[in-house]
């Protein structure tokens, strides 16, 4: 009786929409399981240090927890959410996030490096379906309100990205470091059943077999400069967000800061205000402002990683430059997300999948880099990397035809 009003609930929230759009409720639905699996990638980020001591790693070796996490993701982009363009896309969706509480268990109880290592792959490999979900919210709007509809569902994702340190830091504040992999199966667990009753089906028109699938994301990226531009673009500014987000916990966790992780939380939690920036940058990209404003996310990314540097000593400019950070990048995936939606209604999955498989590959190599640089050159050393990668971009970008 009572699923039967949650549908009867959200049949009737999505009649009283335009059918230019998903309703409310779906929405919602959409943003929360979206935020929910992207998390999944970052509750290792506050961490390395804690994780790392548990399992015998060395401090120039902890932020790669954090790198194995990204490329089991970026296998998944590449791999399972193009399946979006093959099979049924509900289907899709539920049976990997089943197969993500699996792994999220498996980190739970891991004691050594070889199955953490293997966990956090399978963990990031199938949190993914976030990544399904978004062209499926995407293919139920007009093109004139996609760009709001995408940003409204990415809210939700990049809120449960930036809520997830905060959350990791606090839960192993007292419960210890395998506490946020508990608490985020659960809620996996519960959102695949709500997903039984909210996600809606959608089978692909004249899919093409499994093989051609995985051959033309090659061909989309040498052959769609969009595609390939926005990859590259965002490539930079998240390896520059990933070098941030590993290497601030570590630095302020030392002397002179000394926080503890409960206190790293409260700074994570300051990131979470650019989450503002996802609906403002669909508005923006519905609004045609496109070059504007790229340049504007890749320069804001930029100067913040100056104001790290400049300031490395005050823990207010530290936290401005990490809500900044958040903001410029937010913006420019957005952005960048509802440009390359407009491609090919048909192959939208394949193009996500390019998409965010090559700006992850640039997040892990952030990540991957993070503890080796910070070992050897300090914070500085963290900043000139991260303003260097944005800067570069920006000249990438004036070479774009307008």
């Amino acid at each position: 009786m009572g699923q039967r009003l949650a549908l009867d609930d959200i049949a009737s929230l999505d009649a009283a929409t335009d059918l230019r759009r998903p309703g409310a409720a779906r929405t919602f639905m959409f943003a929360l399981a979206s935020g929910a699996l992207a998390g999944n990638l970052y509750y290792n980020q506050p961490l390395v240090s804690l994780i790392g001591a548990d399992i015998g790693l060395s401090p120039a070796a902890e932020s790669s927890l954090v790198t194995v996490a990204q490329l089991g993701y970026a296998v998944g982009l590449l791999f399972l959410v193009p399946l979006g363009d093959l099979l049924e896309n509900r289907k899709v969706i539920l049976a990997t996030m089943a197969l993500n509480v699996v792994a999220l268990i498996g980190m739970a109880v891991s004691t050594n490096a070889t199955t953490a290592f293997a966990a956090m792959l399978l963990v990031g490999l199938t949190s993914c379906a976030a990544q399904m979900i978004i062209p499926l919210a995407a293919s139920l709007a007009h093109a004139d309100v996609r760009g709001e509809v995408v940003g409204n569902v990415m809210t939700g994702l990049l809120g449960g990205i930036l809520l997830a340190r905060p959350i990791a830091s606090f839960l192993a504040e007292f419960a210890g470091w395998h506490a946020p992999f508990v608490f985020s199966a659960g809620l996996i667990a519960v959102l695949t059943g709500l997903g039984l009753l909210t996600f809606p089906e959608r089978r692909p028109q004249d899919p093409p077999r499994y093989g051609a699938l995985i051959a033309s994301l090659g061909r989309l990226f040498l052959h769609e400069q969009v595609l390939r531009r926005r990859a590259l673009y965002h490539a930079a500014l998240f390896g520059g967000f990933s070098l941030f987000w590993t290497a601030a916990p570590i630095v302020l966790m030392r002397q002179p800061f000394g926080l503890s992780p409960g206190e790293v939380a409260i700074f994570a939690l300051a990131g979470v205000l650019g989450v503002v920036g996802a609906p403002i940058s669909g508005r923006i990209a519905d609004r045609g402002l496109i070059r504007a404003g790229t340049a504007g996310a890749m320069a804001l990314v930029a100067l913040s990683f100056v104001l790290a540097g400049v300031a490395a000593s005050s823990l207010i400019a530290l936290t401005a430059a990490a809500i900044l950070i958040d903001l410029g990048v937010q913006l420019n995936l957005v952005i960048g997300q509802r440009e390359i939606f407009r491609l090919d209604a048909s192959i939208r999955n394949r193009l996500n999948a390019v998409y965010m498989t090559t700006f992850f590959v640039g997040g892990a190599i952030g990540s991957a880099v993070a503890s080796p640089v910070l070992e050897l050159f300090g914070w500085p050393g963290i900043c000139v990397i991260g303003a260097a990668m944005p800067a570069a971009t920006l000249a990438y970008l004036a070479t774009e035809r307008r």
